[in-house]
């Protein structure tokens, strides 16, 4: 997801973080592609799923039965946020 410039002082700690940021984008690559098919985010950039449909302001309550995900009225990507979500519940 970054890779221009690495701060490590070391090698094996810039390896560290580029194949950290190699698997991040996998991961999201995999999500883009299972959670958000049939939409219109399925073309987004990683970096527009993480800022726009991730990097939300919620409540999580979790009891011994349920995880309940409280998201706020103004939140503009509600419906493909439980898109995603029915896309990837077991």
């Amino acid at each position: 997801m970054f890779a221009g410039r690495v701060s490590g002082a070391t090698l094996r700690a810039n390896q560290l973080r580029l194949y950290l940021s190699a698997a991040a984008y996998v991961l999201m690559s995999a999500f883009r592609r299972l959670a958000l098919s049939g939409t219109a985010w399925v073309r987004a950039q990683c970096e527009t799923i993480r800022s726009q449909l991730l990097r939300i302001g919620a409540q999580v309550r979790i009891t011994a039965r349920k995880v309940w995900i409280s998201i706020a009225s103004s939140y503009p990507h509600w419906r493909v946020f439980v898109h995603a979500y029915q896309q990837l519940r077991c």
